[in-house]
């Protein structure tokens, strides 16, 4: 996530929990409707290799995801370089394939672990099992320069929540590059990014089988980062806003669009839908259960009564009061959901039809799907 999206994030949700509802009226969230892109990914039974390259004829076989967007959608103009990515997985990794057109290709940091996006970059977001909480991001620069981070919830749901020290053992990265890497005297073509995720890093902050099962769904997302630039003296330098002596903003290309510049909405990434079906033999389509949309009502609920205690001071156990307008329907939960309150805290519960299981927010954003006999 791109340096300035941080820092205004951080500051709205330092915003959020001080300032009086004279200040502010209302919780940053989606301006666009709920709508994440979808990816099957195939199981592969050939060796891998991370070189940048993917030229592997199980590469060749995987499909590519729909070009990269704003991040917010179709509120901004298209990206005007293209982006796109494949997927690939066997029983030790999550394989990522990117590739990224670029006239000029550029990079500055050599450090691990320091902040990637001040350069170009390209960054992946995982939540295994879409409670929004414990996910994975990583960015990488054309240097091949990384940087892995574990996130506890996030930034808009607490303080000090990304955990920078933790590293992915075991990961794998590669860069290509299609032209020459800070040399602005020629037009190069893109750059590739090729990742091998190991699952037993994965596996570490989730209750989801890792490598996962036929059918699981995951909640994931891409992000480009790309910095306005011009050629000074030789260089490339970021491009400065004559009116603030700073840098023009970064844009912000994802492959699922979020309607909000901010990665750490989880809610909105996308899904990928694991299949132990061979890449190239059989065509499995995706398959969505009344859950997501269950899940969706209840996070609604959670922007409501966010922006209900800034307005008021307390959280409401009144959900006409929240006055939500509902984008989907289900069909397996009994509405209304129940809303309890304290002062401080809230909890809503959407609990299936056949009585067997329900759903369960709370005000730190965690959803959690839970079975009837473990309620207590």
């Amino acid at each position: 996530m791109a340096l300035n999206m941080k820092i205004k994030f951080i500051v709205l949700f330092s915003l959020f929990v001080n300032i009086s509802a004279q200040t502010i009226k209302e919780v940053p969230i989606s301006k666009i409707p709920f709508n994440p892109e979808s990816y099957t990914c195939y199981k592969t039974n050939q060796p891998i290799i991370i070189d940048g390259k993917f030229n592997e004829k199980d590469w060749e076989k995987a499909e590519w995801t729909k070009d990269f967007v704003d991040i917010e959608g179709d509120l901004k103009p298209k990206p005007y370089y293209n982006t796109r990515v494949k997927m690939l997985w066997d029983d030790e990794y999550f394989y990522f394939a990117a590739l990224l057109e670029e006239p000029h290709i550029w990079a500055k940091l050599k450090q691990r672990d320091t902040v990637i996006f001040y350069d170009n970059d390209f960054e992946i977001f995982i939540d295994p099992d879409g409670d929004t909480h414990k996910y994975y991001e990583f960015e990488i620069n054309a240097f091949n320069t990384q940087w892995d981070l574990l996130i506890a919830k996030p930034y808009r749901d607490g303080e000090n929540v990304a955990l920078n020290g933790w590293d992915i053992a075991g990961l794998k990265t590669a860069v290509g590059i299609n032209g020459t890497i800070n040399n602005p005297n020629d037009e190069d073509k893109y750059w590739t990014v090729e990742v091998a995720y190991p699952w037993k890093a994965l596996a570490e902050m989730t209750e989801m089988k890792s490598p996962p099962l036929e059918g699981d769904k995951w909640r994931v997302n891409f992000s480009r980062v790309e910095w306005d630039t011009e050629i000074i003296d030789g260089n490339y330098k970021k491009k400065i806003n004559p009116q603030t002596g700073k840098s023009f903003p970064e844009n912000n290309w994802v492959w699922s669009p979020q309607g909000i510049i901010n990665m750490h909405a989880p809610e909105t990434w996308g899904y990928i839908q694991f299949t132990n079906k061979l890449v190239g033999t059989e065509k499995v389509e995706l398959n969505f259960s009344d859950d997501e949309n269950a899940k969706w009502v209840l996070r609604q609920i959670y922007y409501a009564e966010q922006d209900y205690k800034i307005n008021h001071g307390n959280f409401t156990d009144d959900l006409n009061e929240l006055k939500i307008k509902f984008e989907k329907e289900v069909k397996s939960y009994i509405m209304p959901p129940v809303i309890n309150v304290t002062t401080t805290q809230f909890e809503v519960i959407l609990k299936s039809k056949d009585e067997k299981s329900f759903f369960i927010i709370y005000q730190d954003g965690l959803v959690k799907k839970q079975n009837v006999s473990n309620e207590n």
